[in-house]
């Protein structure tokens, strides 16, 4: 067996990238020049790999993808960058699987391409020794690496982005190309600005005007209205410890100029069990009630269905997303609304009313923008992917002009039933953002899963940093 740590560290390689393409030299293939260092393997990639005790979890991902061609394949213009034991073991951790059979084929057919390079570059090239620019190369997933090195020569992938990594081994040379070796899984996320700051944007806060919690059963008739706290538990809905908070807001309250880009209902913490279940916000057909009086027997109860959610952890506040509520409302004035745990969970979640002592009270917060802008649509098309494939967003399947590309924030409303999207190492979900930015620079990736051939489809709202917005901007998925 050969120890891949045995080899003389040679020149480096590998990534910085300025969020600008200017600061980029994108360079797909170049000639390669002998240096006259012995790096050489006489042996495949793929046989390198199944020799190494080292790379044994990496030999496992390549069988169960089915990958072995693409590191067996005669050609002398790839790449292939090496994760060690040590990187599959941190990446699983990180990921919460317990093997590499635990992790969805595509991803990790996607993750392995991203490995691989369709270019020689090697350290040991004249061309690359003059300076430290990032160079970047095109790989099997569709995505690019970038590939430089530090003052001291040591390798370096995906420098200058939001992580990089050094190579540990570098200048291998089996007889299908050159292998570097790392001791990470690698990904590539480029730094597209901040999501959440926005300096064109202010605050309006008010407050609850009424509050008070219900408890059935032998208490059903008795009113807490002044008690400091408002106890949220749901055993059997009405029993001697089912609670329900009810709280009132006038949204007449509100004073500040603006278009509400989001709104945010915000109840302070005093206890929970935090088990990491649902907590549900309703609307209540009723305003009339009075926090002095309100009791089980006589509150009126929700009919419709709920308008927002929480999982319970350990935080000093919940905060309900109200925005699409409040949008769809067609005036103002008083609203009434109830907290009810999950179903049959019996969970404490004794929350701060407007009488505690210490804690903040029950708010409505408003997010207002000037709305001195308009945004517009200059590309949108539909998605095809092959079936089990990966999609790599670009600006020509959707670009929205208006405002600087990182100033322009998706928010998604609707993610794909049958894959994945991804954004560097994390999976996007309902409620999470991107940029134009992202898409810009190939930053954002669709996986299809590989199961469903129906058609799919993903839906995102548009905002710019002044308060425009274009709602219910829908893609179609095909799969071929």
């Amino acid at each position: 067996m050969q120890n891949i740590n045995s080899i003389t560290r040679f020149l480096a390689m590998m990534v910085a990238i300025v969020v600008t393409a200017s600061s980029c030299e994108i360079q797909e293939n170049f000639d390669y020049e002998p240096s006259g260092v012995d790096g050489k393997l006489e042996m495949t990639a793929w046989s390198y790999i199944q020799q190494n005790d080292s790379l044994a979890f990496l030999e496992e991902a390549i069988v169960y993808a089915e990958l072995e061609e693409l590191y067996e394949a005669a050609t002398l213009d790839r790449t292939f960058i090496i994760p060690t034991n040590r990187a599959f073991r941190t990446y699983l951790k990180d990921n919460a699987y317990t093997s590499v059979q635990d992790i969805p084929l595509p991803i990790l057919r996607n993750l392995l391409k991203y490995h691989v390079v369709n270019s020689r570059v090697i350290f040991t090239d004249p061309t690359l020794m003059p300076s430290n620019r990032p160079i970047a190369y095109d790989t099997e997933n569709g995505q690019l690496m970038y590939l430089s090195h530090a003052s001291n020569f040591i390798g370096l992938i995906n420098e200058g982005t939001s992580i990089q990594w050094q190579i540990t081994t570098s200048n291998l040379e089996p007889t299908n190309g050159v292998i570097h070796v790392v001791n990470a899984v690698v990904y590539y996320s480029v730094p597209t600005g901040d999501l959440t700051v926005n300096p064109d944007l202010v605050l309006d806060t008010i407050y609850a005007i009424n509050d008070a919690f219900v408890n059935g059963g032998a208490e059903s008739t008795k009113n807490f209205g002044t008690n400091p706290l408002l106890r949220v538990k749901h055993v059997t809905n009405n029993g001697d410890y089912d609670r329900k908070a009810f709280l009132m807001f006038n949204l007449d309250d509100f004073k500040k100029e603006g278009v509400v880009t989001d709104m945010r209902f915000q109840i302070s913490v005093s206890f929970t069990h935090a088990r990491g279940l649902p907590l549900d916000l309703y609307e209540t057909p009723s305003t009339t009630w009075s926090e002095s009086s309100l009791n089980f027997t006589n509150a009126v109860f929700p009919t419709t269905p709920r308008i927002a959610r929480v999982t319970t952890a350990s935080v000093p506040a919940f905060n309900f997303d109200i925005t699409d509520y409040y949008k769809a409302r067609t005036s103002a004035g008083r609203v009434s609304f109830m907290i009810e745990g999950a179903t049959g969970a019996d969970e404490t979640n004794d929350l701060a009313s407007k009488e505690h002592a210490t804690l903040k009270p029950p708010m409505l917060i408003a997010t207002l923008a000037s709305g001195n802008s308009s945004l517009e649509i200059l590309t949108k098309n539909d998605i095809s992917v092959a079936y089990g494939g990966v999609f790599v967003f670009s600006n020509d399947v959707l670009e929205i002009d208006g405002a600087a590309a990182g100033d322009i924030i998706y928010t998604i409303e609707s993610v794909p039933k049958n894959g994945w999207l991804i954004k560097g190492a994390s999976t996007l979900r309902e409620g999470a953002k991107f940029t134009q930015l992202d898409i810009e620079l190939m930053n954002l990736l669709f996986i299809q899963d590989g199961v469903n051939r129906t058609p799919d489809g993903l839906v995102v709202t548009a905002r710019d940093r002044a308060g425009a917005i274009i709602e219910n901007i829908e893609l179609k998925i095909n799969v071929q």
